[in-house]
């Protein structure tokens, strides 16, 4: 688990309801139905009308990477390379048939046996990158849409606020009236601009980090599956690939 992730989400909110309590007010002056529908709604409305359906889908299933990353281990990785690379330099390239057959990661289980299958270098360079890249390309697009939502939200919270004032002005024969409409007005200009700030744009670019961690690590594997290919040592095919470690 990201503990990193709960610790932030849980200061987000101790940071809004305590400073709000420091300040003499109570945690039902921030707990507001209409305001909550109006920017809730209406960011994921925007968020709909502008997302695909393939990258809105992602999106909710990718979310739980926020708090249960996919695990991504580079020096791990390295070591399983060069022992790929020790098995092609006794057995031949065909005595990675078994490694291929055992492999969990499809992306490198696709790679070797493209190795078995004796491919050139150019060719297995060709189809595995195809194969990353549209992979982050996709992820890339699904942590957009948590980026979309945190544009639209503070803009939401603003048409939130108007509205607001709106039902204000139009009840001001009305004094019993003008609390509610006032609470509306504030409180959902709070909800758009805390939602986008304090989680919608930290989920996007958290997942965006571990996207790109995920490419750096197909990338490692591409090119010790090159070095491989073209029969290079062990040893250097090791010190090449330490080059990705962070």
């Amino acid at each position: 688990m990201d503990v990193l992730s709960l610790i932030g989400l849980i200061l987000a909110f101790v940071a809004i309801v305590g400073g709000n309590f420091l300040e003499g007010g109570h945690v039902g002056a921030l707990l507001n139905g209409p305001a909550g529908l109006i920017v809730l709604g209406g960011t994921l409305a925007a968020a709909l009308l502008q997302s695909p359906l393939s990258s809105f889908k992602r999106a909710l299933q990718i979310l739980r990477w926020i708090f249960f990353p996919p695990r991504v281990d580079l020096a791990g990785g390295i070591d399983r390379v060069v022992n790929w690379s020790l098995v092609a330099r006794k057995e031949g390239l065909l005595g990675l048939e078994g490694v291929a057959d055992a492999e969990p990661d499809p992306y490198a289980r696709k790679g070797l046996q493209l190795l078995v299958d004796g491919a050139e270098p150019e060719s297995i360079r060709g189809i595995l990158e195809v194969d990353f890249l549209t992979q982050e390309s996709r992820d890339i697009q699904a942590a957009k849409v948590f980026e979309s939502m945190g544009g639209y939200a503070p803009t939401i919270g603003i048409i939130g606020a108007v509205m607001g004032l709106i039902h204000v002005m139009g009840n001001l024969a009305d004094p019993s009236q003008l609390g509610n409409g006032i609470a509306v007005a504030f409180v959902a200009t709070i909800y758009g601009v805390a939602s986008a700030n304090l989680i919608l744009l930290p989920i996007a670019n958290k997942l965006k980090a571990i996207v790109m961690r995920q490419s750096r690590y197909r990338e490692m594997l591409l090119e010790g599956l090159l070095s491989i290919a073209e029969g290079e040592n062990p040893r250097s095919i090791e010190l090449k690939l330490q080059g990705f470690m962070e």
